[in-house]
């Protein structure tokens, strides 16, 4: 049986379906720019506040040919904690440090990691693989720079994204679980989109008026691959699976369109001898973090869950 939606939550999303069929009965055109101003609306509007956490850094991680910038939150400075990588949502094309700093925050503290918030570049203007090559960057450059900063933290590292940035965290897993000498010890996907191919059952089921329309996610697929034609390869639920892939936390949502890609996705990793735990939250939609105003409750619960699991 399907569970209800939070009234809160379900009288934005028919407030939320009702502009939008308007805007489109005008002729309203999504473009780059207003897809992007729709997600820092949506998310400044719904996520009000933050924890106090006592040293906040910006710096850059060198890359091959480009230098990431990251901002990094160090909950208990004179402790050497683990890391946390984090690569926000946004459909690979937006988002931002600044957009996703109270969101960043609230990890630092629940799971008490340095948390390093990745301003991976987006398409279309960086289109497929550039947002994937950002986030290695940063896996394999960011503790000489943390050192130079005087930095203390443990070399033990883990990462956690939302939507597309669960994407580019399960594809960084799988590139690197081959690699000598990276260790990717943890993994949190969050609502993530995993099968580019958009092929499991909840993508038709929940294809329209949960906020993140099926439509919606083949045009962000389309201006982040630019003529790639084979997305399946480059979907991590395909990917190939071995014993160095790191520990997983999937959270979907009961009405997003992406829920089954993940469960399906933490089934694999079991059948492949990896840890994997698999938390559905009944009632939400794609995106709730980002309406933390709406739905308090679950949000603080996933937050503790991504804490828990990290800290295990």
């Amino acid at each position: 049986m399907p569970n209800p939606i939070p009234t809160p939550l379900q009288n934005w999303l028919d407030a939320f379906n009702a502009l939008k069929q308007k805007l489109l009965e005008s002729g309203f055109k999504i473009t780059p720019s207003n897809a992007r101003e729709a997600l820092e609306t949506l998310t400044r509007r719904y996520v009000t506040s933050a924890p106090e956490i006592p040293l906040v850094q910006d710096d850059m991680v060198p890359g091959n040919r480009y230098s990431v910038p990251v901002r990094i939150y160090h909950p208990q400075p004179e402790e050497a904690l683990p890391l946390l990588l984090l690569a926000h949502g946004g459909g690979h094309m937006a988002g931002s440090l600044s957009l996703y700093d109270p969101i960043a925050r609230r990890l630092a503290k629940a799971a008490s990691h340095v948390v390093v918030s990745v301003d991976y570049r987006l398409a279309p203007e960086c289109p497929y693989p550039l947002g994937v090559t950002d986030l290695g960057s940063v896996i394999k450059g960011i503790q000489p720079v943390l050192r130079n900063l005087g930095l203390r933290f443990e070399k033990r590292i883990s990462l956690a994204g939302d939507s597309a940035g669960g994407a580019l965290c399960a594809t960084s897993s799988h590139r690197f679980q081959f690699e000598p000498g990276v260790s990717i010890h943890r993994q949190v996907l969050i609502y993530p989109s995993l099968d580019y191919t958009l092929s499991q059952p909840s993508a038709g089921e929940y294809a329209k008026g949960y906020l993140l329309d099926r439509d919606r996610i083949f045009w962000y697929f389309d201006n982040y691959f630019q003529g790639i034609e084979n997305r399946k390869d480059a979907s991590p639920l395909f990917m190939p699976c071995s014993n160095r892939l790191p520990e997983t936390l999937v959270i979907t949502a009961e009405y997003c369109p992406l829920r089954d890609e993940g469960k399906a996705y933490a089934d694999r990793l079991r059948d492949a001898g990896i840890r994997a735990e698999y938390l559905q939250f009944d009632g939400m939609i794609h995106a709730f973090l980002n309406l933390e105003e709406l739905v308090k409750e679950q949000c603080a619960e996933a937050y503790l869950k991504i804490g828990q699991f990290l800290n295990s």
